[in-house]
């Protein structure tokens, strides 16, 4: 039988956030290790981001136009510190910190840590139920475990690249870092995993994820045209596969919309918003088969109809009809997004460096429990003494003692 819980400690249990209580070592850079560590600060870890004296890479790009932005969105509800793990005084301090600690989280490129003689094995030692998560471009392991890289050389890699853009053009990155994030948000599920396990086993254990492998199955469209046809070309805006139609990308009189139809009945409704029911009966658009055998006819009856209107009103009728479609946002839009603002994920703030900026949440939303409040990104090394003194117990002489050697 199942244990009971009493209500109190059933409430307790609902209101508080998931990872409440947990200590979370952020060692992240750029964009993936962070956005695990983002993640779970939001769900209610106590998330401690440790920077290398003269900061971690994302920090040297604040003197460029916009950015600290990134660094303000990652790092919020984080406390910030600094350590040289290059001096043997911060590897210490690193092992002691680990003692404590459930998770640390790292993307460094493979073997760093272990160079630095703080690999899994060593603080596994320390701490058996330490969570270690590590984040790569390509894993570690493998003959390509080695090469450099950034989201836009994994975007390259990966298959990305070759699938994006124009047919008649050159290949074309993605406008977002999307490795680094789907690398960091496979990255915050196999820790939470890990954990889970950890309450049964006790022990923790080392959680990897690689870049280019969690992009690969983005492409599932894509595969699907290449053992379909054995050839993946770049689609313009329209299905990966080409197997979907509509499925694209329409001008209207003051912009684009995105328009799709998965079902039989999408078909029909839009129809009915184009006012072309009249070709409900027709064999040519019968089903998706013989829409897709028919395209640029269906793209062309489309694009008429979305181009005698504007955006606004192509989405309209969409939307009156159930139709699938969205207008093209530009972000400033998307920065000023009601919906996404009433539902608590985006919040204007005021910056001390930026000044006035919207900042995101965690897209993970715990019903029952409260959404945490939005508390700024440390500057670099702010909470050393909150830390290293009042949660870690270093008395003041050592404390002075590091920080005098640049250690801290």
């Amino acid at each position: 039988m199942g244990q009971t819980v009493d209500a109190e400690t059933l409430a307790m249990i609902t209101t508080e956030l998931p990872l409440t209580g947990l200590v979370v070592l952020d060692l992240g850079q750029i964009y993936q290790g962070p956005y695990a560590g983002f993640l779970a600060a939001k769900a209610g870890a106590k998330v401690i981001k440790i920077e290398p004296p003269q900061g971690e890479p994302l920090r040297r790009r604040a003197d460029v136009r916009g950015g600290l932005v990134p660094l303000a969105m990652l790092n919020a509800n984080k406390r910030g510190v600094t350590i040289d793990l290059k001096q043997d005084a911060g590897k210490r301090l690193l092992c002691r910190m680990v003692e404590r600690t459930d998770v640390l989280i790292e993307n460094f490129a493979p073997g760093v840590m272990a160079r630095l003689g703080l690999g899994y094995e060593r603080l596994a030692e320390i701490n058996p139920r330490l969570v270690y998560g590590s984040g790569t471009g390509y894993g570690l392991s493998g003959p390509d475990r080695d090469n450099l890289a950034m989201d836009l050389t994994v975007q390259a890699y990966s298959g990305i690249m070759s699938v994006t853009g124009y047919a008649d053009k050159p290949p074309v990155k993605a406008g977002p870092a999307v490795v680094d994030f789907m690398g960091g948000t496979h990255l915050y599920a196999g820790i939470v995993t890990a954990l889970l396990q950890r309450e049964r086993t006790g022990r923790g254990r080392l959680v990897e994820v690689a870049m280019e492998e969690a992009a690969y199955p983005a492409m599932a469209s894509n595969i699907g045209m290449f053992f379909g046809s054995g050839t993946a070309p770049r689609t313009d805006n329209r299905h990966g596969g080409l197997s979907v139609v509509p499925y694209n990308v329409y001008a209207a009189k003051d912009g684009y919309v995105a328009i799709i139809v998965v079902t039989e009945g999408h078909w029909q409704n839009l129809l009915a918003a184009m006012e072309r029911v009249d070709l409900a009966d027709d064999a040519r658009y019968a089903s998706n088969k013989d829409r897709v055998a028919h395209m640029d006819e269906v793209d062309a009856l489309v694009a008429a109809w979305t181009a005698s209107l504007s955006r606004d009103d192509v989405f309209a009728a969409a939307r009156q009809h159930g139709v699938p479609a969205a207008p093209v946002r530009e972000l400033a839009e998307v920065l000023e997004d009601p919906h996404m603002h009433g539902r608590g994920m985006l919040a204007w703030i005021d910056h001390p460096e930026l000044g006035r900026i919207v900042v995101p949440n965690s897209p993970l939303r715990f019903h029952g429990a409260p959404s945490p409040a939005h508390d700024i990104a440390p500057s670099q090394g702010e909470d050393n003494r909150a830390v290293f003194v009042d949660w870690l117990g270093l008395d003041e002489a050592e404390f002075t003692t590091l920080r005098d050697q640049n250690v801290i």
